[in-house]
């Protein structure tokens, strides 16, 4: 029992620092983006790459490390993944050009990737049912943690320290979580001994890649030429993985309509919700002239409350029906959107603040419950493909919003900097895309509130 009690303490304390490393950078550097800029000479539709390229290659490869962490073990996984996302993070404080940091924000996508695939299904692994909801609820805490204190920590070390300092700040606490990690003595292998699906993994990554290259290059027709292929990829994926007895990804989980339904609901919610800060980051310093310190303070009002409230809605999600918390959840997050729709029209830090508190409860009361779930929807031995499936579809819901993002940046501004004369395209952008979002998260409601009572 000792050994038990060790092992998920440790689990957990793992689960947390590693859910916040990630969330920290990519949260700091939405707050950075504006500074990047004016130092590497880059422009709007440049910058939205640099949290872009980070989703992309999560999205690429969250699902097979999942696969491998499977074959191999997800401890082992876990642990070099923290070590490639800490090195990638050392060598990223040092880069002198856009092309350079994107590189290196390739890497840390791959060890986030590692990282990713794992934390849930460990989490999942050594709790109990009835304690399931509660601790995935605090790493959910910790992930948000990352988010909160990457606003406002981000703001002060990229005005006092650079901008570098954002990166160099996760190298100690990845080398702890590392060091730390050799503390969990369990090890989980459930398919060890079979094949790895490299032809299934191929077809998969190179469906995605099509896929978000073809929306940033809409409304071109190469950029529709690329979106239908790939959309026919993932057809030709499914079928293939279908007759595969060790397939990267078992489809047929998607048979599970409380599994599937679940992570479509995910997905659209971080379809919506991520690019909210980085639109966001730029209104607050551009539109309203805050520095990148305020920016952040103020953003920083979302993470917190969903890091404050993750375990009290994990609870909510053992104890009622998790369907409807996430439902009641959502419909926060469309309010939130009505309301940041208006910032073009209101300039105002209230409105901003308004906006935000209602995203981080919308967010505190979707998050844990729907990742109970699904990982309640499946049995233990797919615990590890599923928690990267899930993962993976949330990162593509954030691709697919930072592509919709993107899109309208390239429609309205092209390749020009976000400027005094051309400020009013960027609050048209702005406002486009909250009207977008609230119609997506619309529908995402619309989907948890029937699915309540999903077997």
């Amino acid at each position: 029992m000792p050994l038990v009690k060790d092992t998920r303490s440790y689990a957990l304390i793992i689960a947390l620092l590693a859910s916040f490393l990630t969330p920290f950078v990519g949260s700091s550097i939405n707050i950075a983006l504006p500074v990047i800029g004016r130092n590497l000479g880059i422009n709007a539709l440049f910058l939205g790459w640099i949290p872009t390229i980070y989703l992309l290659v999560l999205a690429l490869l969250l699902i097979p490390m999942g696969r491998i962490s499977d074959i191999y073990g997800r401890k082992r996984i876990f642990q070099w993944g923290i070590i490639i996302f800490t090195i990638s993070s050392l060598l990223a404080s040092f880069s002198v050009s856009g092309e350079m940091l994107l590189f290196f924000r390739i890497v840390q996508g791959v060890g986030s990737a590692m990282i990713f695939g794992n934390v849930s299904a460990i989490v999942a692994a050594v709790f109990p049912v009835m304690q399931r909801g509660r601790a995935l609820g605090w790493a959910a805490t910790g992930a948000y943690l990352g988010l909160f204190l990457g606003p406002p920590l981000g703001g002060f070390l990229t005005q006092n320290l650079g901008w570098q300092s954002i990166f160099y700040f996760n190298v100690p606490l990845g080398i702890f979580c590392a060091y730390s990690a050799r503390n969990i003595k369990e090890e989980w292998r459930e398919a060890e001994g079979e094949r790895f699906d490299l032809k299934g993994t191929l077809i998969l990554s190179t469906s995605l890649l099509l896929f978000m290259m073809g929306l940033s290059f809409l409304p071109d027709t190469a950029g529709l030429i690329l979106l239908v292929m790939g959309l026919l990829g993932g057809v030709v994926f499914y079928y293939f993985e279908s007759g595969l007895k060790s397939p990267v990804l078992k489809v047929e989980l998607f048979k599970n309509k409380a599994f599937t339904w679940n992570g479509v609901a995910a997905l659209i919610s971080y379809t919506a919700a991520y690019p909210i800060i980085f639109l966001l980051s730029f209104y607050l310093q551009y539109v309203l002239n805050l520095s990148p310190q305020w920016a952040g303070l103020i953003l920083s009002a979302q993470p917190l409350l969903i890091a404050g409230l993750s375990p009290y809605a994990g609870r909510m999600s053992d104890m009622k029906n998790p369907s409807k918390v996430a439902a009641r959840g959502m419909a926060f997050i469309i309010l939130s959107l009505i309301i940041f729709s208006l910032l073009p029209w209101i300039e105002s830090i209230y409105l901003v603040l308004t906006g935000l508190i209602f995203l981080g409860l919308g967010f505190a009361l979707f998050a844990a419950p729907n990742s109970n779930l699904v990982m309640s929807s499946l049995s233990e031995k797919y615990f590890g493909v599923a928690a990267s499936t899930i993962t993976s579809m949330r990162v593509m819901g954030q691709m697919l919003g930072m592509g919709i993002a993107l899109l309208l940046i390239n429609l309205y501004l092209g390749t020009a900097d976000i400027k005094p004369e051309n400020i009013v395209l960027f609050l048209e952008v702005m406002q486009i895309s909250f009207i977008i979002f609230a119609f997506l998260s619309f529908f995402g409601f619309v989907i948890t509130y029937q699915g309540r009572d999903i077997d």
